[in-house]
Formats: C-alpha cells, structure tokens, sequence
C-alpha cells in the first residue's frame, strides 16, 4: 500500500520541524518553507513556497501532489499582528484562501492548525463548539481563516491549540520555557504574569495529533493541546523548579501592567476528549515536557 503524500507548510517553524521528527517514515513528506531549509529534513523533500502566491502552491501541489497538506504556516507573534493587520491578513486570512484553493483542485485533506485565541477567555477551558469571540487582530485573523475553511470544497479538518512549547535543533524563535531557562539561569529577573492560564502543548504532541488525524483522515474541528492547565505564573515557576533557579527572580505582574498591543484572552485552555477518544491523542504532561525538552 503505497504511503499518504503529506505536505507541510511553514516547515521551519517549530511545529513544521516537529512534524519531520515525529513522522518516523509513517508518511512521504514534502517540507515547504518561504527560504532556505532550517533544520534536519529527515529525509522529506523541501520546496520554497510563498504561502501567498496561487503561483507557487500551482507549482508545488503539481510536483508533489499531496493526499494531505498541514497548513502551519502563519503569523503568530500576536502583537506584531496588531501593529501590522494588513500583513497579518495576508499571511494568515488571504494565504489560507489560497492553500483552500489549491486543496480544492487536487482533492487534498486539508488540516488547518488554529489556536486558542480565537476565543475570549471568558470561560475557559474550551470544547470544540464554543463560539468564537477574538481580542486581538491575531485571533481575528484565525477566526477568519477558520471560517474559510469550514468552507471548503475538499475534506477538512480545524486542529486548535494552546501555547506550543518546545524545542528543535535550529529553532529561529524562542518559546516560554527556553526563555524563562535562560533568563533565570543568568540571575535576570523576569515579569511573569498570574491572570492568564493556559494548557501548554508541547510541539511534539501538536504534530502527533496532527499525523493522527491524517492517518485516520478524521474531519471537524479537534483541540489538540496538553492535558494540564495552568497560569503563566505557574508554568515558569514549575520550570523554576526543574531547573533548580532562583524563583525568586520571578514578579509576578497582571497583564495589563506589559503594555502589549494585544489584549491576550485571560483563561483559555482545552477539553481534549474528543481527540482522546477519536484520535487516541495522548500527550505528555507538562512535567514529562520538562524531563525532556533539553537544556540548551
């Protein structure tokens, strides 16, 4: 039986490197980015693809022709989107449009990876049906996206998460477990703050699931998350913890105290039953993500 043809975008990313790692041959994998390959292709294809030229995904999906495509790619930093809305609506709402597009005309199962902060925070954690109600530009431009693809012409799926944390050799970005270890581990203090909570999710599980529901072709909206949940302040201080640092070092700070350009929403989290039961997700808790994400 020949292998599922599996395309990945925004390969570079955390998620997208993840994804190479955990696939372990179950898939043919073809990794695309905007540049240059970042990281251990382990054994995929790489192809440059601008997430929001039609040109380029023509180009792509004809070389490749992919069963499945893993759309990853986005702009996530949450305030840079709500000082640049056109570009977020470029990179998050119009290159959606254009990856549904190219689904459309090959048949492909498209899995769109979503995120927590389409929802306010106002009754956290979240089930599948909740309704959305965004703060930001960001969770806005996801909501939108979604909606697209609930639109869609093609078998899809919607796979929201919460607050992904890990680590991958080459990593271009940071996460708030890598920062918190090296802040604390040079003696800096750091403001942390004790109004939001969330259900972090460590990268590896995220592409797990993913590779669950691609296996198992399951379609809807899944929350993939992690099975604790917690506030931002409990989350650094158990990273404290591990790593034997100075909690002290960590003031605690309400969120309207940062002056981001974001309104983050306060309480999110997930119910990840549904994925449980129909997937067989299982992920890690967050002290196993501490075991083994490493000290770098």
């Amino acid at each position: 039986m020949n292998k599922k043809r599996v395309l990945i975008t925004g390969a570079n990313g955390l998620l997208g490197q993840s994804l190479l790692h955990a696939n372990q041959g179950r898939f043919t994998l073809c990794a695309t980015g905007r540049g240059e390959v970042r990281g251990d292709l382990k054994g995929a294809d790489y192809q440059v693809l601008d997430t929001t030229s039609p040109e380029d995904y023509a180009r792509v999906f004809e070389s490749f022709q992919p069963d499945v495509v893993i759309h990853g790619a986005a702009m996530t930093q949450v305030d840079d989107c709500e000082l640049q809305p056109a570009l977020c609506q470029s990179l998050n709402v119009d290159a959606t449009a254009a990856c549904i597009a190219a689904c459309e005309r090959v048949g492909a199962h498209l899995i769109f990876i979503s995120t927590d902060f389409i929802f306010d925070g106002a009754a956290g954690p979240y089930a599948e049906e909740a309704a959305a109600a965004p703060l930001s530009v960001y969770g806005q431009s996801k909501a939108d996206a979604e909606e697209l693809v609930k639109q869609a012409n093609c078998p899809w799926t919607i796979a929201r998460t919460v607050l992904v944390i890990g680590y991958v050799p080459g990593l271009s970005r940071s996460n708030i477990i890598l920062w918190a270890r090296g802040a604390l581990s040079r003696g800096e203090r750091i403001r942390v703050v004790d109004d939001q909570v969330r259900s972090p999710t460590w990268s590896m599980d995220l592409a797990e699931g993913c590779l669950l529901i691609a296996e198992k072709a399951a379609t809807g909206i899944y929350h993939l998350s992690g099975p604790d949940t917690m506030s931002i302040l409990e989350l650094v201080q158990q990273v404290a913890a591990h790593g034997g640092y100075d909690a002290t070092l960590i003031d605690r700070v309400s969120s309207d105290t940062l002056g981001q350009p974001a309104k983050r929403p306060p309480i999110t989290g997930f119910d990840i039953s549904k994925a449980q039961k129909d997937l067989g997700y299982s992920p890690h808790s967050f002290a196993e993500v501490l075991d083994v994400i490493p000290y770098i």
